[in-house]
């Protein structure tokens, strides 16, 4: 008996080691990509995001020599705040943090009656100060990487921060009206909302009724018809955007909701009357036979019978459209472009031409898959009825 289970686990080892490698390949980027987008920005800059984990160091010269001044987190001299990267920036290495601490500060050593540090010493404080959990680093985690996203924030340190001291940019009032402006997050995470429903909601309320029809309603020429709409499956969007755009640019669509919707709607059609003619056919035709003998009309049919029996597959079609629209670049990019950014757009302008921003980059690509993840976990049973939906029939 025993040596069976040691035969079945090593003959199901593959298989395990298989679905482990896979998880670890999903979940390692996700993780980094969370912890990275709750960092300071110079702990990013200085330390990569498993650094986290390790335990803060025991021994700090920064205590020894700098707290009594700038304080145990450094913010305690405003015109010195050692946690602004504009300030550590000055001295990354100990010569330049010697050679500052060497000048008078209006005629008194630097340092006062405290005694300069060596070179080892002041190496260990220049790391520290970039070091995630020493003093003067400030706490190791942090939202402003967020807030700043949703407010799509370019100051010199961060929003909150730059609003406490009065320096924020121009064109923003500190206000919860800054968190839907057209730089942000806030406005395009509504954008994609406005984008993701209509043309998720639309593709499943037109399928709904192709697929009964082609089910249970019997006309001329259905078969050739549905064979036409399964075939349309493979024909790819992009070699249709020019002749659409040019055909929106007559009827004033161009930047429009509607010409999204629309087009989502067209794309997403092929493959949702697919899914629900195979689920509804195969339904058992005893129910629909006794609905007619009733003499229940097909509205009431639909209505009453169709549309409960069906919910798994509408529910899982309305997880594969959602999630298709909602991480599209190109359709959004091509009809509705920057006047009116989606959150795939609005990413890519977290960062600068210089590479800056990476903070708010990370920060933006988690806000980006909040709302998917929460999706997949919460209706993931229905993806797998989805996809054998008809398959099987009996």
């Amino acid at each position: 008996m025993n040596r069976e289970r040691v035969n079945k686990f090593f003959s199901q080892l593959p298989t395990h080691l298989i679905i482990l490698f896979t998880l670890l390949i999903w979940i390692i980027p996700t993780v980094g990509l969370l912890v990275t987008s709750l960092r300071p920005v110079q702990d990013i800059n200085a330390t990569g995001w498993w650094t986290v984990f390790a335990p803060a160091k025991a021994t700090t010269p920064y205590a020894t020599y700098c707290a009594s001044c700038h304080g145990d987190d450094g913010r305690l001299l405003p015109n010195a705040d050692l946690t602004n990267p504009a300030v550590i920036e000055k001295f990354p290495r100990s010569l330049q943090l010697l050679a500052m601490l060497r000048k008078p500060i209006n005629g008194q050593p630097h340092m006062g009656e405290i005694p300069l540090p060596g070179p080892q010493e002041a190496a260990d404080i220049a790391a520290e100060l970039k070091t995630p959990g020493s003093e003067a680093a400030g706490p190791r985690f942090t939202t402003s990487n967020y807030v700043d996203a949703l407010v799509g924030y370019r100051g010199t340190r961060t929003y909150e921060i730059d609003c406490a001291a009065g320096t924020q940019a121009t064109d923003l009032s500190c206000t919860a009206a800054d968190f839907i402006n057209p730089r942000g997050m806030g406005r395009a995470f509504i954008n994609s909302l406005l984008v993701t429903l209509p043309a998720t909601v639309l593709p499943i309320l037109f399928a709904a009724f192709a697929g009964y029809a082609f089910s249970w309603l019997h006309f001329k020429g259905r078969y050739v018809l549905f064979a036409i709409l399964v075939g349309l499956q493979v024909v790819p969007l992009q070699m249709t955007l020019v002749p659409i755009s040019r055909m929106y640019a007559a009827m004033g669509l161009n930047g429009t909701f509607l010409g999204v919707w629309l087009f989502h709607t067209g794309f997403g059609l092929p493959y949702a009357i697919y899914l629900m003619r195979n689920f509804l056919g195969s339904l058992p035709s005893d129910l629909f036979e006794a609905a007619y003998i009733d003499g229940a009309s097909h509205w009431t049919i639909f209505r009453s019978l169709v549309i409960p029996l069906a919910m798994p597959a509408i529910a899982s079609l309305g997880i594969f459209q959602f999630l298709w629209v909602w991480n599209d670049l190109l359709v959004a990019l091509v009809f509705l472009g920057g006047t009116t950014p989606v959150m795939t757009y609005q990413i890519s302008n977290m960062v600068t031409s210089h590479g800056a921003g990476w903070q708010l980059l990370t920060a933006a690509a988690f806000l980006s898959m909040i709302l998917p993840m929460l999706v997949f976990f919460g209706f993931q049973r229905y993806f797998v009825r989805g996809m054998l939906a008809g398959a099987v029939k009996g």
